[in-house]
């Protein structure tokens, strides 16, 4: 008799492509979806990449989701979806926000080990396109203080006021480096590291302190609100 397959799901869908992958203890199959409701296709998504594994939704044991920031009605999916598995195959869930995913794929990188080993005292700063000329933002220095959500003057005037050396990951709009958004003194962290890879969320989920507060939703407040926005 074949012994029961064990699998792990990974899940963003906070922004516009839907990404979904399987790990079965061997080998990552990783599918994705772009465009608009995202709702109808996550099933028939994880299907397909369950179905390439051999296995089929009763067989998911642990999910991994990213929590946040990003669209309300994306980020409710992957909340929604982990949810049920939780409740149907007593799945464990893992999540953490976009900052975190890819504070650890930096951390995994060697052109970060090559940086930080340059600059012991140098910091690592997330920043990914919000919405129109607004940004996210979080500095990984210790202090325990969480992201924010501020307009493009006050995000360089706040990565200037930092005496410490930035290395910087994330996007700017539509993905693209963020190069073109913020001025030269600031390592860039290459554009592959700033995405977020399948590999990364099924090495985070063997991280059981991610289990903690994983389907709390990390909504941000934008920096300032404006009639007719």
């Amino acid at each position: 008799m074949a012994k029961p397959k064990q699998i792990t799901l990974g899940m963003d869908s906070s922004g516009p492509t839907l990404a979904v992958c399987a790990f079965d203890g061997e080998k990552i199959v990783a599918l994705h979806h772009t465009g608009i409701k995202q709702e109808q296709f996550v099933l028939p998504l994880v299907q397909r990449a369950l179905q390439k594994t051999g296995a089929d939704l009763a067989d998911v044991k642990k999910i991994f989701i990213v929590r946040g920031p990003g669209r309300f009605t994306g980020i409710r999916i992957s909340l929604t979806f982990a949810s049920m598995l939780k409740y149907l195959n007593g799945a464990v869930v893992c999540g953490a926000t976009i900052f975190d995913v890819l504070r650890f794929q930096a951390g995994q990188s060697r052109s970060f080990s090559i940086w930080k080993k340059a600059n012991p005292s140098g910091v690592l700063a997330v920043v990914l396109h919000a919405f129109r000329e607004e940004y996210f933002l979080q500095f990984f220095d210790g202090s325990g203080e969480g992201p924010m959500w501020l307009g493009k003057e006050e995000l360089v005037t706040r990565l200037a006021a930092r005496k410490e050396p930035l290395y910087c990951a994330g996007t700017d709009k539509d993905g693209a480096s963020l190069a073109g958004l913020l001025p030269t003194g600031y390592r860039l962290a290459p554009l592959a590291e700033c995405r977020v890879r399948p590999q990364a969320l099924i090495a985070m989920s063997h991280d059981p302190v991610y289990e903690k507060d994983a389907l709390e939703p990390l909504y941000l407040k934008p920096a300032r609100f404006e009639l007719g926005r």
